[in-house]
Formats: C-alpha cells, sequence, structure tokens
C-alpha cells in the first residue's frame, strides 16, 4: 500500500510552499504530501489518487481561492474519498462559510488565519487518528498486476517466491479494479507485469536487478576483496560459504535467482545431512542464509 496522502491546496504559493514544508517535517515519512495551487489541479490530483487506489487521509484546504472555493472542492472530492478528514483553513470573513460547511459537507474542523504550526498539528493529529481507527486500510506490500499468460509476470513472482518476499498477485483478466490501475500506470505502453510498492514506486516490466535493488537484495560487492569466492547458491555452494566463514575466510557467495538454487524450491528434501525428517526447500535455504 502506498502511504495515505495529506492533501493541502492554497492558491498563494508561498503559503502553499510554507505548509506543506510542515507537513513534511512534522510526519516524516508517516503520509505523503500532495500539494495544489487551484481546487480544479486538487480535484485531479485526487481523481489520480483514486485511479490508483491510495489512500487519502485528509484534506488541508484554503476557503478563498479563484474559480473553486474551498468549499466546492471538498464536495466534490468527498464523492471520490467520503472518509477522508477535511479542515479548511479560513480567514475571518470567511468564518461564516466554514461554519455553513460544518453542515453541509461534515466538515471535520476550520482554523482561522494566520495560525500557529503546532495549533494545526493538533488538529490534524486527532483527525489523522480517528481516520486511521476507522478506514480499512488495503494491502501493505507489494503487488504484482499482470495475466497468467505473461512469461514476464511469471518470472517476476518466480523471483519474490524464492527469494521468500511476499507480495500479492493481481489478475487483470480476473480483476476489472486491477486493471484500471494498470492503465491509469502504463500510460499506453501496455507492458506488464506491473509492480506496486508500499512507498508509491512502480516498476513497468522490471528486471531481476531491477527488482533486486528495489527490494533491498545485495547486488554489488561490498568489499573489492575476498579471499572465498563461491559461485552458485543451491545448498553446496551455502554449506561451503559457511565453512569458509567459519574457517575466518571473507566470503562471498555468487547466485543468479535466489538463495538455495534449485533446491530452494523443493517441498521437501529427506537426503540432507542433519535433517532425518527432511526440510523444506525453503526452510534449508533460509537457515543456511543466516547461519
Amino acid at each position: 500500500m502506498a502511504k495515505p496522502v495529506i492533501l493541502t491546496v492554497d492558491d498563494e504559493p508561498q503559503v502553499l510552499n510554507a505548509v506543506e514544508r510542515d507537513l513534511r517535517q512534522h510526519y516524516r515519512g508517516k503520509y505523503r504530501i500532495v500539494k495544489a495551487g487551484s481546487g480544479v489541479e486538487a480535484l485531479e490530483a485526487v481523481q489520480g489518487l483514486k485511479r490508483r487506489n491510495d489512500p487519502l487521509a485528509l484534506f488541508l484546504v484554503d476557503q478563498r481561492m479563484p474559480g473553486m472555493t474551498g468549499t466546492e472542492f471538498l464536495a466534490e472530492a468527498m464523492k471520490l474519498y467520503p472518509d477522508t478528514r477535511k479542515v479548511l483553513l479560513t480567514a475571518y470573513a470567511d468564518t461564516e462559510a466554514a461554519i455553513q460547511s460544518i453542515n453541509s459537507i461534515g466538515l471535520d474542523h476550520y482554523l482561522r488565519k494566520p495560525y500557529e504550526p503546532q495549533e494545526v498539528f493538533d488538529v490534524l493529529d486527532d483527525l489523522l487518528e480517528v481516520w486511521r481507527d476507522t478506514v480499512d486500510l488495503p494491502y501493505d506490500g507489494i503487488r504484482v498486476a499482470g495475466t497468467l499468460w505473461s512469461p514476464a509476470s511469471h518470472a517476476v513472482k518466480d523471483f519474490l517466491a524464492r527469494n521468500r518476499i511476499p507480495y500479492q498477485w493481481l489478475d487483470i483478466e480476473a480483476n476489472s479494479e486491477a486493471r484500471e490501475l494498470v492503465e491509469a500506470t502504463e500510460q499506453g505502453e501496455h507492458h506488464l507485469p506491473v509492480v506496486f510498492f508500499p512507498d508509491g514506486e512502480v516498476l513497468i516490466e522490471p528486471d531481476n536487478r531491477t527488482l533486486a535493488e528495489k527490494v533491498g537484495l545485495q547486488t554489488e560487492a561490498k568489499e573489492a576483496f575476498y579471499d572465498l569466492i563461491i559461485v552458485g547458491g543451491g545448498p553446496a555452494g551455502l554449506g561451503a560459504a559457511v565453512y569458509g566463514a567459519s574457517e575466518g575466510l571473507s566470503t562471498t557467495m555468487i547466485e543468479q535467482h535466489s538463495t538455495g538454487g534449485q533446491a530452494g524450491t523443493s517441498s521437501r528434501i529427506e537426503n540432507y545431512l542433519g535433517f532425518p525428517n527432511g526440510v523444506t526447500g525453503a526452510d534449508l535455504a533460509s537457515r543456511a542464509y543466516a547461519q
């Protein structure tokens, strides 16, 4: 799942940039901050978030803007995100409009300008806590979208599974929401698979190296020189790596796909030393890798 979004809207660039900066400093990566300079621009951003099924936690919107007021924007945006918390920033002259918005659009809070940042965060923190408690967030992990007939999709799934990296499979032929998600992301490219990450990054038809770097697998040597280099990460290679390291040798292992090799996908290995009752290939590889 992508990070929940806080959308801030103001037609004054200096004010908008200052609010964005304060939000980023306060929430420090817990939420993704999106800004817009008008109600129309903000509505386009909301529609894009909805197409990607990204969670939208809070609107922080100025009331007096040309073309579309903050109240008018919120009335349209809540059609797509009815559970998102809504905060309106108003001048003293707009207080009456803010009070009316409490009844007309279910406004959660309004703040008069000028205000202190801590005053804002006291309100936002409470509203975000309520939002987290009342909204069922979607799957929070890697999602792979493709088709059963796509060899590249199977290659990505196999790579993640072999390296024991959890993911959610989205079949775009059986899942209309997944298909819309891919169409919104590909921009007409029509390449599969599409891999979605929790931080919002999207990879289209990635190769193993790109995927490995993204999920944190080591793809380059850490040292310029090693005493022992083992090519192949099957049971024999893993055993040799453990023995070499136990003798004090600086050791590295090179494996094209995943630790465990072909044996890593076996449901049960019954002839491996030290496991009289057998052991799964994945468990054996995991134990050896940790050792």
